[in-house]
């Protein structure tokens, strides 16, 4: 007989999943060694979904469960906010044009992947719209579930687009020569015991203010927002040591990564065709609205195509971490586009999808 209640062991992760978790960590940070060995740009990251990614194709049982997934986003948003400078802040200023011309590229990406997706792949209306909508996944799939669409293959659509960018961004950015394929540079100094202790605990407590506030990404931008306050304002000067920031960036590959291992090989394979389709096409829209920006505003070229790269807001964060790129300039026009979707998403759906009565049937 166990000397545990049942509803205490029920608590406890089983031997399986523990190993599994152990598998996928393991597995994460070997690509990332791997990449980083090899002088890629975005090795950590990268080399980290990448080798994830093709396990869970494999049939590997990877998993990331909750509390490490908010751990990474944790260490990922104190790391962005240590790197907040007085210049990114005075730079502020070009922020609303941009986030407008975000909008409107975000609109034009969603409408072209649906139109090909359904002229070249038969897709009906609503599940066309929402596999073309870039970021806010779990609003996506929440959406898609309710209308009746597709949800394997909008998950198949939207898990390519982030995996394609996270690994050919760092390269185009390297053969453009405007982003560094050596890893980021540590902090000026790193934090002591004490103030590491106070950075995580204020960074907690803002992440679980945003969180009970329904904050999009609240791990990561509570985080983000609580390092920055204590950087910027002098309080502390020192960030995490390096391997706390390798351990993120190695983290948000594998969870990236483990998103495949939701899905099944057949499901994948049918739809690997829309995937990159529609990809393209949202690329090249999106490609159009870099280009306007860049001859026309002082803003980076590197900073602009990562704010605008449609692809997950906490694995573009991650690239702006080890790309050497403005986190304030990425973060803000993520975070406008996870608004702008999970605000218009639904209305979009509601008068250019199907008719609820085609999904009743």
């Amino acid at each position: 007989m166990s000397l545990i209640p049942a509803s205490m062991a029920a608590a406890f992760p089983s031997r399986a999943r523990i190993l599994n978790v152990l598998e996928t960590l393991a597995i994460g940070a070997a690509g990332g060694a791997l990449f980083l060995l090899l002088n890629l740009p975005g090795g950590l990251i990268s080399g980290a979904m990448i080798a994830t990614g093709i396990a869970a194709i494999a049939g590997r049982p990877l998993a990331m469960p909750p509390i490490l997934t908010q751990a990474v986003l944790l260490l990922l948003g104190i790391t962005l906010g240590s790197l907040v400078s007085q210049q990114m802040l005075h730079n502020m200023g070009a922020y609303p044009l941009t986030i407008a011309l975000l909008a409107l590229a975000t609109f034009c990406a969603t409408f072209g992947s649906s139109l090909y997706l359904q002229r070249m792949h038969g897709w009906d209306r609503t599940s066309a719209l929402l596999a073309g909508s870039p970021g806010a996944l779990s609003q996506i799939t929440m959406l898609a579930v309710e209308k009746g669409a597709d949800v394997p293959a909008i998950a198949v659509v939207q898990t390519m687009r982030v995996i394609i960018l996270t690994a050919a961004l760092p390269l185009l950015l390297a053969l453009m020569g405007v982003a560094s394929s050596a890893p980021p540079a540590a902090a000026g100094t790193i934090a002591s015991p004490l103030e590491l202790t106070g950075l995580i605990a204020a960074s907690v407590a803002v992440a679980l203010v945003l969180r009970l506030l329904k904050f999009p990404a609240s791990w990561m931008f509570g985080a983000m927002i609580g390092s920055s306050v204590l950087h910027g304002s002098g309080i502390i000067e020192g960030g995490l040591p390096p391997w706390m920031r390798n351990v993120a960036l190695v983290g948000i590959g594998a969870v990236i990564g483990t998103r495949f291992a939701r899905m099944k090989t057949r499901t994948l394979l049918s739809h690997v065709h829309a995937a990159l389709g529609s990809f393209t096409i949202a690329v090249g829209i999106s490609a159009v609205f870099v280009a306007v920006i860049a001859l026309t505003t002082d803003v980076r070229v590197a900073d602009i195509i990562v704010a605008f790269a449609p692809g997950a807001m906490d694995a573009m964060l991650a690239l702006a971490l080890t790309l050497h790129i403005d986190p304030i300039f990425v973060g803000a026009h993520h975070l406008s586009r996870f608004v702008f979707v999970s605000i218009t998403t639904p209305g979009i759906v509601h008068l250019f999808g199907r008719p609820q009565e085609d999904v009743d049937d």
